[in-house]
């Protein structure tokens, strides 16, 4: 790990952490009539110029803030050789500050999320990035973003990343019998409600009601901010079920079994986690045992143990010593 983990008090720890890694949210209006994804960057030599950039894509209902925390330390852990890494945290349409920026062309799903990202990079002068790093809906937008470039959507000059990594998100379509139902209950609950909302504590005591988990509850609690004398979503609930929905539909199964040359896929899926079946898992680890064809790039699988769907909060440890090794072998 970094030089941060090895300071002893732990207001030097605090202090040496905002030294090391900075934090800074964008926000664009529009370019051209072309709506601009918001982002936060991180680096971990904010005086140095960046070597290498990651991307990094939230889930659905989240946003970039989610992944503060977890990009800040992968920054730190990858700068011990003096290598600079450059964290972009997307918010992808309609999430976090991105729902705040009018002209997000629909339909709202997996190809447009991803083609947001094309955008940004070129809307900013950008190089490609080098890694692209997608939780749950989040790794799905990342699978569509490396199939729409090996096509050439994104025009001659963009660069497929040199790795992908999916954390915790089946790559296949997804059957609503097989899940356990609690995603599509919670979006049929908030689109119930109201568009203003009394209080924090007022959605709260009202999920917990329903039968939602306190820590469920407090974690879409979160996601509400003040707007006059009541509270309002940071995002567009009506356009992020249309997100969801093409979350289950889409399919990259194909794009596992043959990936692009120059690109590994990495899949990592989180031990205690309900959204695998084990046709799936089995699935997995064949196309992983038997490789690909000397023309076509790799694909790996990952267990992280100990954790639960949020892998980035129940072991944020494990996940790092996952991905570490891997990003520290492409420098």
């Amino acid at each position: 790990m970094s030089s941060i983990c090895r300071t002893k008090p732990v207001e030097g720890l605090r202090l040496l952490n905002r030294v090391l890694t900075t934090s800074t949210p964008y926000m664009h209006r529009s370019d051209r009539s072309i709506a601009i994804v918001a982002f936060e960057e991180v680096r971990s030599l904010p005086e140095k110029p960046y070597d290498f950039t990651a991307f990094i894509f939230h889930g659905l209902l989240g946003s970039s803030r989610n992944w503060r925390s977890f990009s800040r330390s992968l920054a730190s852990s990858l700068s011990a050789d003096g290598v600079n890494w450059r964290m972009i945290l997307v918010d992808l349409r309609n999430h976090g500050n991105s729902a705040k920026i009018e002209g997000f062309v629909p339909p709202h799903d997996m190809e447009n999320a991803a083609k947001d990202v094309a955008n940004l990079v070129n809307s900013k002068g950008w190089d490609w990035p080098d890694v692209v790093i997608g939780h749950s809906m989040g790794g799905k937008v990342a699978l569509q973003y490396v199939e729409s470039c090996s096509r050439g959507v994104y025009g001659q000059s963009a660069r497929l990343p040199k790795q992908l990594w999916v954390l915790d998100s089946v790559p296949g379509k997804v059957n609503p019998e097989d899940s356990n139902r609690e995603v599509e209950k919670v979006m049929q609950t908030l689109q119930s409600l109201p568009s203003s909302i009394p209080s924090r504590k007022w959605l709260v005591d009202h999920l917990l009601k329903l039968g939602f988990s306190k820590a469920l509850s407090e974690w879409l609690g979160s996601n509400l901010e003040k707007s006059g004398d009541s509270m309002t979503w940071n995002f567009n609930i009506e356009a992020a079920a249309e997100m969801f929905d093409s979350y289950m539909e889409k399919d990259y199964w194909p794009l596992l079994e043959h990936p692009p040359k120059g690109t590994e896929i990495a899949i990592v899926r989180a031990e205690k986690s309900d959204r695998w079946d084990p046709e799936t898992v089995q699935k997995l680890e064949s196309i992983a045992s038997n490789g690909t064809g000397g023309s076509e790039g790799k694909m790996s699988y990952h267990l992280l143990p100990n954790s639960g769907h949020w892998v980035h909060v129940e072991n944020p440890k494990g996940l790092l010593e996952i991905i570490t090794p891997k990003l520290v072998s492409i420098v």
